[in-house]
């Protein structure tokens, strides 16, 4: 073969394995995003290795960001995370930010679709009932729930990057008309008292500084009789502090998630007892006969390569920001701590309640 009929062939081989890799592998769904597309939210890109610095400073000791002299930066650096991840997420998740129970002989899709529907399910929601959904990201499951139940659903999210994306899906969709997006933080949500039919939040409130005022605030735009269905991330009973193994695992499911520190599974009705609220269920939807909700973060290593060589690739051409690269390995890592928490079931992601506010009121603990 000549010199440059050989230089033309390895061309076109080349081409033909980016192809591959970044327009056929690269997108996690249909209406998702795609590799070329990465973007670190409202970052500009000469500041993304910045402001990737200073979220792995601030949360890199998880329970000192719960302090009261730190607590009220918790949001802004929620947001920044939010910026640094969305996009990526969406590449290689898909546009529901969340864990489910996987289904034999069912995809993950429809296993996330019939976790989302549950939601929908248990608030007995319809046509004609308005839900709030909690820190909804780029709204999958306000989608998902939308279209099950036939109700009209109010999202909100701090991070504005993730409102203009759940509102381009919600165009495309053809749902715009029952999903309304707006930018806020759910410890101050901007919305008049019992203006809620129902609410729900999915492994959402574990980023709030204090579950106490969140779950306040959803009790306060709940209509009396409303109902509240929350998946809470949680450290279970088998967690032992003074097992390295359990605190590593714990912070690192802290440091590379935002959360400024995990609580535990008993916390949880207790702190909504406080606001007011009635516990009518409560159950760990991870326990059996649930099957392993981990198994989507058993990515091989070829996966991981093939990311991460797509992702170097498109920050070398500077398709892509600079420091895209770090924060893909930050959730690579964080996979193994949440992997293996979910296998030693000291961590649970869907720790389901389902609250109730009286019909008549009642005095909430000062």
């Amino acid at each position: 073969m000549e010199p440059a009929t050989m230089a033309w062939t390895l061309a076109a081989a080349g081409f033909a394995l980016v192809y591959w890799f970044v327009w056929v592998m690269g997108a996690a769904e249909v209406q998702g995003k795609r590799a070329v597309d990465l973007q670190m939210g409202s970052i500009a890109d000469d500041k993304v290795g910045d402001r990737y610095s200073q979220y792995w400073s601030f949360f890199r000791s998880p329970k000192d960001t719960a302090a009261a002299a730190t607590a009220d930066k918790v949001p802004a650096f929620v947001d920044t995370f939010y910026n640094l991840v969305t996009d990526i997420y969406e590449w290689g998740w898909g546009q529901s930010f969340h864990f489910s129970p996987s289904l034999p002989g069912r995809s993950h899709r429809d296993a996330t679709r019939v976790h989302e529907e549950r939601v929908a399910d248990l608030l007995q929601a319809g046509p004609g009932k308005r839900l709030l959904d909690v820190g909804c990201g780029v709204g999958g499951p306000m989608r998902a729930i939308a279209a099950h139940s036939g109700s009209h659903v109010v999202g909100i999210t701090i991070n504005e990057y993730q409102v203009n994306r759940a509102r381009a899906h919600n165009r495309k969709a053809g749902l715009d008309a029952r999903c309304e997006v707006v930018c806020g933080n759910f410890m101050a949500m901007p919305f008049p008292d019992a203006s809620f039919d129902g609410a729900y939040s999915i492994e959402a409130t574990c980023h709030a500084p204090s579950l106490r005022d969140v779950y306040g605030e959803v009790f306060r735009v709940l209509k009396p009789a409303g109902l509240y269905v929350s998946y809470e991330w949680v450290t279970t009973p088998l967690y032992r502090a003074d097992d390295p193994a359990h605190v590593e695992a714990i912070h690192g499911i802290e440091r590379g998630d935002a959360l400024p520190g995990l609580r535990r599974q008993d916390e949880i009705a207790a702190v909504a007892k406080e606001v007011g609220f009635e516990v009518v269920k409560e159950l760990d939807l991870a326990l059996p006969p649930a099957h392993p909700w981990w198994t989507r973060l058993k990515m091989g290593r070829l996966s991981y390569w093939r990311n991460s060589l797509v992702i170097r690739a498109l920050t070398l051409l500077r398709v892509a920001p600079k420091g895209v690269s770090e924060v893909h390995e930050m959730l690579y890592e964080t996979a193994h701590h949440l992997t293996r928490g979910g296998e030693t079931g000291i961590f649970t992601p869907m720790h389901m309640v389902l609250l109730r506010k009286p019909e008549t009121p009642t005095t909430a603990a000062a």
